[in-house]
């Protein structure tokens, strides 16, 4: 059984987990604060979660999720992440994380500075441009037309293959960006962002994204 770690138990968080567990995976889910805030959490999801610290949930976790405001992405414990895929759902809110001159600039990514946060672990964009409650409401059967489709962007092809296999289960196809240089793309205020769009359709998108929205 593949254990899942989630380190950030906010909205998008606490629904991969809940798809998590309906697909049929372990959790280990971690907040900010004591595991014990989030026992209602646990109590929900049953018997295949428990909640940890950061550190532990990075531990236990064969693949980590990182969902998390930008501004803690210092605070990602890095030892436990190491060697493991790390799928990283942020997206730049400068209102909430201040100004990142880098973000600013197009210089880099979110995506790009966890990696170079983690620079053992093998980091892949996922789940960042979809509104959490339907993370667990618009996956469909694989084949159904018009399936809902989400992107993924990596350095490491086996990242890309787990992160495509992961949506599958959760009902959506997968649309690869490229590598982590590519990620912005997808993320706010580009044509891709929290839009239903099958997999035809995000390709579209991606393609018309301007760097500096």
């Amino acid at each position: 059984m593949t254990t899942i770690g989630i380190i950030g138990a906010g909205h998008i968080g606490s629904q991969i987990a809940r798809a998590a567990i309906t697909a049929g995976y372990d959790v280990v889910i971690a907040n900010s604060r004591d595991p014990e805030t989030l026992s209602d959490l646990v109590a929900e999801l049953g018997e295949n979660a428990r909640a940890a610290t950061a550190a532990d949930a990075g531990a236990a976790g064969d693949v980590v999720v990182v969902t998390v405001p930008l501004n803690a992405l210092d605070q990602i414990p890095v030892e436990p992440l190491a060697g493991k895929i790390v799928l990283d759902t942020n997206n730049y809110y400068f209102e909430r994380d201040g100004h990142i001159e880098a973000l600013d600039k197009g210089e880099t990514t979110t995506s790009q500075m966890l990696q170079e946060h983690l620079p053992t672990s093998r980091v892949a964009k996922a789940f960042n441009h979809i509104r959490s409650e339907q993370i667990t409401t618009d996956g469909t059967p694989a084949g159904t037309p018009d399936r809902r489709a989400l992107a993924t962007a990596s350095d490491h092809a086996d990242a890309v293959e787990f992160v495509t296999h992961l949506y599958d289960e959760l009902g959506f196809d997968t649309v690869n960006v490229g590598p982590l240089s590519e990620s912005w793309r997808v993320e706010r205020d580009r044509p891709a962002y929290v839009v239903r769009q099958n997999a035809e359709e995000l390709t579209a998108n991606l393609a018309i994204a301007n760097r500096i929205a």
